[in-house]
């Protein structure tokens, strides 16, 4: 890392300290989310609007929910992060009652001191003028009855409805009935294909609430908006993600020094991720992957169940996720902390693979420049090796894509066209060999990915991940090195 980047890393780790007294003093602002919601509207045609639903709420088991996360694009526009919400955001300007202006409406949760018991404290209408710096905010039951005229307008933009949420008997106004409300306000049909069944389309039509007029609506118009706003990141935007990329990037060195062959996989999750909650990550990106040995061949391998990692390589990709930005980083490390031969050979492969994706991550390049780079060498790698034949057969052992934009989701929208300045992207090439693999058995069960978050800048590529050694020898000098948790050591328990 040079020393320039270096200190702008520093300096943004100062920044964005956690408040001596209680909570982060580092969200987005509310700025933020104004300038966002103006660019949208910029691209909007005259006379549009734009609905946005927040995230429903997810049963995880009889009356435990998923931990709560909201829409990334509705989190993007607005900063509030609880559920049962309505962003409506107009091309141009409407008049209320009043005769005064307004362009943007924001439905939130009621306050209701005895739900906030039980789940914690709502913005509510105030706190969303306050806090948000929403100058028109109601309650949710507000929009059952908003007597917006949708059908005035040239057009409607949403996403289209997963209908995967639930009704809720104790709110008034939660996300089914506020996107029941909206589907009947628009005249909303739900797809069928009427050749299939000719009377289920019928019964629709003719369903209660549902009007034989219809809003003019498009359903894909504005998530290509939203992917063209969010690929590019802002000042505000990079200092958060930078950070949620080096704690991913320091649980992945801490983790190196405390490996050893007698651990399970779902210990070596735990300290990726408490070395994450030691930062200040709320959560994890997505789900851990541990992989020992031929587990790692599985791309999303998420069980993490083996109970001794042995002598195997593990594959371990992981990110934290640091005020909705989220990382991406993978390293594959031998248990031991020494590569064998094989092991060695592949990993340096991928290693070559990667250098010549990063090295591609240039101001003006196709977006899959870095994927062909790194393919060639593979490809040719495994030729030269035996392990394939034909060029074709490449495919077969490394099956996936090599770069994506990180952000809000781990695999962030954006149309995919040109590299630009201040994306951030990962390059991730990997080879999986699985067991009964059609090659010399001494390959089997080898699965290496090396990935890393790189910025796109007006000069060289930052690798904003480099915390985490990716050369094999580096990685075996920093697997010697003492853990703080080497000591750590907890009674038994049968």
């Amino acid at each position: 890392m040079n020393f320039r980047l270096s200190i702008i890393i520093t300096l943004i780790l100062v920044c964005s300290a956690i408040a001596q007294n209680s909570t982060p003093n580092d969200y987005l602002s509310a700025q933020f989310h104004k300038e966002r919601r103006e660019a949208l509207r910029k691209k909007m045609p005259k006379n549009t609007v734009a609905v946005f639903f927040g995230n429903p709420t997810r049963n995880r088991a009889n009356d435990v929910d998923f931990v709560y996360h909201q829409d990334p694009n509705f989190y993007y526009l607005t900063g509030y992060n609880e559920p049962n919400c309505v962003l409506i955001i107009f091309s141009d300007d409407q008049t209320n009652k009043e005769g005064k202006a307004y362009n943007e409406i924001l439905y939130v949760q009621e306050k209701n001191p005895k739900a906030e018991q039980w789940t914690g404290i709502r913005l509510g209408t105030e706190g969303a003028k306050k806090t948000l710096g929403f100058e028109n905010a109601y309650n949710g039951k507000e929009f059952l009855k908003s007597g917006i005229d949708f059908y005035s307008f040239s057009n409607v933009f949403f996403s289209d409805f997963k209908d995967d949420y639930r009704d809720s008997k104790k709110e008034e106004a939660d996300l089914y009935k506020l996107i029941g409300s909206f589907k009947s306000q628009i005249g909303y049909n739900a797809k069928t294909d009427v050749k299939a069944n000719s009377n289920i389309q019928n019964e629709i039509n003719s369903s209660k609430g549902i009007s034989g007029k219809k809003a003019k609506t498009d359903t894909k118009t504005l998530d290509t908006y939203m992917a063209s706003l969010r690929e590019v990141k802002s000042k505000e935007e990079l200092a958060l993600l930078t950070k949620a990329v080096r704690i991913s990037a320091m649980g992945q060195r801490e983790t190196m020094k405390a490996m050893h062959p007698g651990m399970s996989e779902t210990e070596i999750q735990g300290i990726h991720e408490f070395v994450y909650k030691k930062y200040g990550s709320e959560y994890e990106g997505y789900p851990s992957i541990v992989g020992a040995g031929n587990n790692g061949c599985v791309l999303h391998y998420i069980e993490n169940s083996k109970m001794k990692v042995e002598n195997d390589l593990v594959l371990m990709d992981l990110g934290a996720e640091y005020h909705g930005y989220t990382a991406d980083v993978t390293r594959t490390i031998p248990a031991n902390g020494k590569f064998s031969p094989e092991q060695k050979i592949i990993y340096d492969l991928v290693y070559e693979a990667q250098e010549a994706g990063i090295a591609t991550v240039k101001i003006g390049n196709s977006f899959s420049a870095s994927d062909q780079a790194a393919r060639d060498i593979i490809t040719n790698g495994l030729l030269k090796l035996g392990i394939i034949k034909t060029a074709e057969e490449s495919r077969k052992y490394f099956p996936h894509g090599t770069s994506h934009h990180i952000g809000l989701d781990v695999h962030d929208p954006g149309m995919y066209n040109t590299f630009e300045k201040d994306m951030v992207l990962t390059v991730e090439p990997g080879i999986y060999i699985p067991n009964e693999s059609n090659c010399d058995k001494k390959w089997w069960g080898i699965a290496v990915r090396i990935e890393d978050d790189i910025l796109v800048t007006a000069n060289e590529p930052i690798n904003l991940s480099a915390d985490a050694p990716r050369k094999s020898s580096e990685i075996e000098a920093l697997m010697i090195e003492k853990s703080a948790l080497d000591t750590f050591n907890l009674p038994k328990l049968d």
